[in-house]
């Protein structure tokens, strides 16, 4: 039996309060939308469509090449959003499961389940529900005696015995294609707000003497529908949880699981120690047995193995193994740091090549650059790539030596085993074995001290 799955993307979301469109707020590293879409395609549906309306754009833009798209130009209902599919699914023979785009919990083994129920009852309508503690604001399940599902009943229509219910609708169903939207023609718009419901859909198909049944999940979490920032933070902090534990399981330690913020297409192999307060954002890779103390920021990073990161910053950069960085130092952009590289403290680092095993100790600017081999670079040393209109290269060979307090101005290149001097301008290139120096010669003024007004009678501290 083919499968489709059908998103409902059309909100609004005025109490998000934002001018971003709903479902593309985040929760870590991915928007909304694209979480459910992920779990969707764990089911292997034949199509995925989403249901796009103001903003539609953006949506389209962030799931291109994921989802097919229908267009609710009107919000009127759930319904009414599913009906806008039926040019794509009216005619097809299969099964459907209607999502929404606000609900980023839900993960592929929950909607395989779903979809494995609904087969094995033979149901045209199945309602995926959950125990609620505090079920306020949410659908209540109405069912008859026997335990049969006979109606939807939602918060600002329910009959106070109806409230009471703690079994709720999770905004999740499955049906069986045709007759959902053989249905969805009868659902009319008699209710508080004047929508069309999707919910009315399994009165509408056990009136006509077909099978409507619900599926109780066990994790009511996956259930949280995301309207404000307050549900929003909830959300990030169950999925975080979700996957700090699944990395633990792969054999990653955390320090302090609770404070490490992991987005969800993050690599990190096994062995590595991540203290607490460690961000890792996008689509970083993080080799094995390394150690990445609290305060360090990554950002869709490549990082080796036996690396250590030391409360610093990597953004779109790449350090090979058993490198080392900072503390307080930054990998902007193109950032290419070789094996056993060591990057002290206080050094940052733009579009710029090191090589292996040469050392930039600390409170040092490299941009533009590409070093060679076993080079050291002493403190206070300055790449100076821009004029003030361009960007220029500098390039520095194997072995050779950057004296503390230099300027390398570019473009310039600097041969193998070449030596520069501690306070050299370096302005014109520096051949093999030769040494640059461009200070000034130094000058001691004898007796300087008694010319000065103060030193009289002064002893200075």
């Amino acid at each position: 039996m083919k499968k489709f799955v059908v998103i409902l993307a059309a909100g609004k979301g005025t109490r998000m309060k934002s001018k971003l469109y709903k479902v593309l707020h985040q929760v870590c590293g991915k928007t909304m939308v694209e979480h459910v879409v992920d779990a969707a395609k764990g089911t292997d549906p034949e199509k995925i469509i989403t249901v796009v309306g103001t903003g539609a754009e953006k949506v389209k833009e962030v799931l291109q090449g994921q989802s097919e798209f229908a267009f609710q130009e009107k919000q009127l209902g759930t319904g009414h959003a599913v009906l806008t599919t039926k040019d794509i699914l009216g005619d097809l023979e299969g099964e459907t499961l209607v999502a929404t785009g606000d609900t980023p919990l839900f993960t592929s083994e929950t909607f395989n389940n779903l979809f494995a129920y609904h087969q094995e009852k033979g149901n045209a309508a199945t309602v995926l529900t959950a125990e609620a503690p505090d079920p306020f604001g949410y659908g209540r399940i109405i069912r008859d005696d026997q335990g049969n599902v006979l109606r939807i009943v939602e918060q600002k229509d329910g009959k106070p015995e109806e409230l009471k219910v703690k079994e709720i609708n999770t905004g999740i169903f499955c049906f069986d294609n045709k007759k959902l939207f053989e249905a969805l023609s009868h659902v009319g718009n008699n209710n508080s707000q004047g929508e069309y419901y999707l919910t009315d859909v399994l009165e509408i198909l056990r009136n006509e003497g077909q099978r409507v049944g619900a599926y109780k999940m066990h994790d009511f979490s996956q259930s949280l529908g995301v309207n404000d920032r307050v549900a929003l933070a909830q959300a990030s902090k169950i999925m975080q949880k979700r996957i700090n534990e699944e990395h633990m399981r792969e054999g990653v330690t955390f320090i302090d699981p609770d404070t490490a913020y992991i987005d969800s297409d993050v690599k990190i192999g096994n062995d590595t120690i991540i203290e607490g307060n460690v961000v890792i954002k996008g689509r970083s890779e993080i080799g094995s047995e390394c150690y990445i103390t609290s305060g360090s920021r990554i950002v869709d990073s490549k990082v080796g193995n036996k690396v250590t990161i030391t409360s610093s910053t990597l953004v779109e950069a790449e350090m090979d193994d058993e490198s080392d960085i900072g503390p307080n130092s930054h990998l902007r952009p193109l950032a290419k740091i070789g094996k056993g590289v060591h990057i002290g403290n206080f050094v940052e680092v733009k579009k710029a090549e090191i090589g292996e095993n040469t050392k930039v100790g600390h409170l040092t600017y490299i941009g533009d650059a590409t070093l060679g081999k076993d080079i050291n670079v002493g403190c206070g040393t300055i790449f100076s790539n821009f004029d003030g209109v361009k960007k220029f290269h500098t390039n520095v060979g194997n072995k050779s030596f950057v004296g503390a307090g230099s300027t390398l101005i570019a473009p310039i290149n600097v041969a193998d085993h070449a030596f520069i001097a501690a306070d050299t301008t370096v302005t014109k290139d520096v051949g093999r074995y030769e040494m640059a120096i461009g200070r000034g010669r130094q000058v001691n003024k004898e007796d300087y001290w008694h010319k000065l007004p103060l030193s009289e009678g002064k002893d200075w501290q």
